[in-house]
């Protein structure tokens, strides 16, 4: 019987290219974006392709009421989720004061409340079978304060926090939970938050596929942090050595526009 996988925000980058990786290993998938339409054609493309089992849930996890709705779903067909990943994820850019409060709610709701509820939920029932994989997507900004991009780090934070914790108090229940942080992607994600124009997006900017192949490879291997690509690696290796003023003042010039005109 073919185990099954729910991914949030499936419908494009990390999260479409981890459900490729899901679907040729034979899992079931559940799909979870907001956009319906995108996700009737990838259920298509990957139940052809792999003769799966695809289930499409479109919600928008910016509204507190979803991972409830979510699950309620999942029980009503009688589905069973033996992977949980929490890969949706929002951003804003810019300076603090400048900043729109409700897209910031929105995106605390999002990257943090939504992402704790739905592991929360898919801990109760796997802890009934005993066994089960979580894969929560931080981000190098996981390990750093960051100007420009303040409220986004400090749900990444949350988040590889959050699952080092829960990871611990899992142990010896057959569940794992594993983080995944990755730098600069080539993703839509960006491209909405208005950030390809700065200079983090300016080099050594990786592939969805390549992060999600390394997020695939530790979840199944039960890793509890990666950190996709070398060179955020060793980024990440020296904010250990790194003065916290330094930090934050190269992760200012990181951020900026290559205009050096900041909004």
């Amino acid at each position: 019987m073919n185990r099954t996988a729910l991914i949030t925000g499936a419908s494009s980058g990390i999260g479409l290219e981890l459900a490729k990786l899901f679907a040729k290993d034979n899992y079931n998938l559940v799909l979870v974006a907001r956009r319906k339409s995108q996700l009737e054609r990838l259920a298509l493309e990957l139940s052809k392709e792999y003769s799966i089992s695809v289930t499409i849930i479109a919600k928008d996890l910016s509204l507190p009421s979803s991972p409830e709705e979510i699950f309620n779903e999942l029980k009503e067909k009688s589905i069973h989720i033996d992977i949980l990943v929490n890969n949706a994820g929002t951003q804003v850019y810019g300076k603090f004061h400048k900043t729109d409060i409700e897209k910031e709610l929105q995106l605390i709701q999002v990257n943090l409340v939504s992402l704790t509820h739905l592991t929360k939920m898919a801990v109760a029932e796997m802890s009934k079978r005993g066994c089960g994989k979580i894969l929560n997507i931080g981000s190098t900004g996981s390990f750093t304060p960051s100007p420009l991009n303040a409220i986004y780090c400090a749900t990444k934070a949350y988040v590889l926090n959050f699952s080092e914790g829960i990871a611990k108090d899992l142990e010896g229940t057959g569940i794992t939970v594993t983080t995944l942080c990755p730098g600069a992607t080539h993703t839509e994600f960006a491209e909405k938050a208005k950030m390809q124009n700065t200079r983090l997006f300016g080099s050594m900017v990786m592939n969805p596929d390549e992060v999600a192949k390394i997020g695939y490879r530790a979840l199944i291997k039960g890793k509890r942090v990666v950190v996709a690509g070398l060179y955020n690696k060793l980024l990440v290796f020296s904010l250990r050595f790194t003065p916290r003023w330094l930090v934050l003042k190269i992760g200012k010039i990181l951020l900026s526009p290559k205009s050096g005109v900041i909004i």
